[in-house]
């Protein structure tokens, strides 16, 4: 039920489903959240006059949101005068849709995914042996992840786009290595986002792509049960981390900037993280980006015992977690870098039409391009076609808008089909 509240009344708790103004012209990322903290109660007061609430919520029980949310973030002061420079960046600015120094699209996604065709091929059976090699106690080949990575992150600085539309080829019985690939392609896409030169991208990537190597001495017993860890179990899951810091220690090709991926990926923001229990700015730059997109590929994949869930509400749930988990400007500006709707995204849209999400609009991010599958009946179109909401209009004229996003499960869609990387075998 809901409740109008002046919001000199609100409290932390409170679910605010409704605002006295379009959600449009607010700074909240999300259309409906749980009031938290006293941050949301002064935004809130310095925004509105009155929201309504919903009086039925319970803490850890909000509604689906089924409408988008914004690409607006709320302005983020800096913490520390001598905070390192990506970070420094973000501070400043949090609402501009891209931070300063960001790079334009050179090439059309089609053009992209066609050029990186044979790199994510080479990419893919490359994580596959290096795994096989560090599970058999072999040297790991750096010279091919270099090269492999090097061809990825100019694809992304082309175009990021392609890249993340391979990262939607998952396998549930395959989730550590093609994870890593997964990992090392969206540190890449967010890396660029942030506006890091193509030396910075390919640190970044190879220590994504081997971040999880040390996964390759716990046994297969704990990676996949399918269960609640024991205590036993988890300590034995934890030590992935310095297991994979030993191995990449003893590479000596692997550069100790990229070590730091691996070695910090499970570190959180507010100091509960593992395993040296780091906080705030005593985690680098590397490892508050790791942890981000780290986590986000982990909740969206789907593994042996358990399903994934969709893009939206992971990251729904981890702007949630900003502040405790990861640092807040940063998780802000991963929403803007994947997109309010991300690559692979099943939606409805507003003419009852569902599509998937090929490529992202970076200048109106609640505007992408969407190919429709669908017709409003569910029938599937006969003839696939890709329709630019930011430019196109609906039968009626009316413009197109996305209205929910939908689990694939719903109409037994998978993404993947509808993006330029079908061909891929």
């Amino acid at each position: 039920m809901k409740k109008k509240v002046d919001v000199d009344d609100l409290k932390r708790g409170m679910y605010v489903c409704k605002l006295d103004r379009p959600w449009r012209d607010s700074p909240f990322l999300f259309q409906g959240f749980e009031i938290t903290d006293d941050e949301q109660l002064a935004q809130l007061k310095q925004h509105c006059k009155y929201v309504y609430i919903d009086a039925d919520y319970r803490t850890g029980t909000a509604p689906q949101v089924l409408t988008p949310p914004l690409a607006r973030t709320p302005r983020v002061e800096p913490a520390e005068t001598d905070q390192k420079p990506v970070l420094r960046i973000i501070a400043e600015d949090a609402t501009a849709p891209r931070p300063r120094g960001a790079y334009r699209d050179e090439t059309t996604i089609d053009q992209e995914a066609e050029a990186i065709r044979e790199t994510y091929e080479q990419a893919t059976t490359l994580i596959y042996t290096i795994m096989e090699d560090v599970h058999l106690g072999k040297s790991i080949d750096t010279a091919g992840a270099k090269e492999a990575v090097g061809h990825m992150a100019r694809s992304v600085l082309r175009n990021p786009d392609a890249l993340v539309c391979f990262a939607q080829l998952k396998k549930r019985d395959d989730y550590t290595a093609l994870h890593c690939l997964r990992v090392s392609i969206l540190a890449l896409a967010f890396g660029r986002h942030l506006g890091l030169d193509e030396e910075g991208l390919n640190l970044l990537g190879i220590g994504a792509l081997l971040h999880d190597i040390g996964k390759m001495r716990v046994p297969d017993t704990i990676l996949n049960k399918p269960g609640k860890l024991t205590d036993r179990e988890y300590e034995i899951m934890k030590s992935h981390v310095p297991l994979g810091v030993q191995i990449l220690e003893r590479t000596k090709t692997i550069p100790a900037k990229a070590l730091e991926v691996a070695r910090l990926h499970h570190e959180r923001y507010g100091g509960t993280g593992y395993m040296e229990n780091l906080k705030g700015d005593q985690i680098t730059e590397f490892g508050l980006i790791s942890a981000i997109v780290d986590v986000y590929d982990a909740l969206t994949s789907d593994r042996v015992y358990k399903d994934g869930i969709a893009s939206l509400d992971a990251l729904k749930k981890m702007y949630e977690w900003r502040g405790r988990d990861f640092h807040p400007a940063l998780m802000e500006q991963f929403i803007q870098c994947i997109g309010i709707f991300p690559i692979g995204s099943v939606v409805v849209l507003n003419t009852n039409e569902v599509g998937v999400v090929r490529t992202l609009n970076r200048e109106q991010r609640l505007k992408p391009q969407v190919v429709l599958v669908m017709k409003p009946d569910k029938t599937h179109h006969p003839a696939l076609r890709a329709v630019d909401l930011a430019r196109e209009t609906t039968p009626t004229g009316k413009p197109y808008e996305i209205t929910e996003v939908v689990s694939p499960a719903m109409f037994n869609i998978q993404p993947a089909d509808y993006l330029p990387v079908r061909a891929v075998a």
